[in-house]
């Protein structure tokens, strides 16, 4: 290793520079990496016209809320606020179950076809959505959930890449929990519920966490189906609040919209964040 010997009050000890150099490495990147979001906090909390002063502050002379009451007045913010949650909670529980089922069948039982079928269904992941939102929207609008929440659930409760995570993971369980199962009379369902969730929590925050961060995050498909305010969700309202043209944008409302979106999302992930690379590890490893 990369260490020099020094000697203090006496005593020799080692100077890795190699350890040294690694911290100051991730040190520099947490600071790349938090940057935008300490501007994005600090333009939502200056005055309109202190946005784009030179040079530029990260730290407001005169720091004020008005810009998140100012957003608070654009549109129902509670109600959006809501909508955002709800559809993002049951869109991450409709993926949980679904994939859950559909990775445990590609996982452990036996049909014809089940690998092919399986590999078609991955394929999807390599198709843009651009390719398919113009069917996806035909089903939609003619089942008649344009402007619904089963609109906005529905069809973003299936996921390949939650299905191949899953599968991942119960690939990598032994097959000696569910023989003992099956020897003490259990059925499949049983199995499944009773043995195999109970131990499926990494893979689940993993894809709980994904799950909820796309849907939270999801513009192009609310901006296509959802033309009510009653429906809007959080990235949909703060698009209302770009300019029509240049220089009427106020940036110090974007950010601070933008401030409101970002939080739930940090707070979930710091709730969840000690399963996630636990779950990364047992599921995508295997194969």
């Amino acid at each position: 290793m990369a260490t020099s010997r020094v000697k203090h009050g006496g005593r020799a000890f080692h100077f890795d520079w190699r350890f040294t150099l690694v911290t100051l490495l991730i040190v520099l990147g947490a600071f790349i990496m938090l940057l935008p979001f300490a501007w994005m906090l600090s333009t939502s909390l200056k005055p309109s016209g202190s946005v784009l002063t030179i040079p530029p502050q990260l730290i407001p002379e005169s720091a004020t809320l008005d810009a998140y009451s100012r957003v608070a007045k654009s549109f129902p913010i509670v109600r959006v606020f809501w909508n955002s949650v709800l559809v993002a909670t049951a869109t991450t529980v409709g993926q949980l179950v679904i994939c859950s089922m559909s990775g445990y069948a590609f996982a452990r039982l036996r049909f014809p076809g089940r690998n092919t079928l399986f590999y078609l269904y991955l394929s999807t992941l390599m198709v843009p959505f651009a390719v398919t939102v113009t069917p996806l929207f035909i089903i939609v609008k003619t089942l008649g959930w344009t402007n619904s929440y089963a609109g906005l659930i529905v069809p973003a409760m299936f996921s390949a890449f939650g299905t191949f995570l899953m599968r991942q993971f119960f690939l990598s369980l032994p097959r000696e929990l569910e023989e003992a199962a099956t020897i003490d009379g259990a059925s499949t369902l049983t199995t499944f519920l009773r043995v195999i969730l109970p131990i499926s929590g990494p893979p689940f925050a993993t894809l709980g966490i994904f799950a909820f961060m796309a849907s939270w995050n999801n513009f192009l498909w609310p901006l296509l189906i959802v033309n009510d305010r009653e429906y809007m969700t959080l990235p949909l309202a703060l698009s209302t609040l770009q300019g029509l043209y240049p220089g009427q944008t106020e940036w110090n409302l974007i950010m601070a919209g933008a401030v409101i979106t970002v939080v739930p999302m940090i707070l979930f992930f710091l709730f969840a964040q000690r399963w996630v690379v636990e779950g990364i590890t047992a599921s995508g490893l295997k194969g």
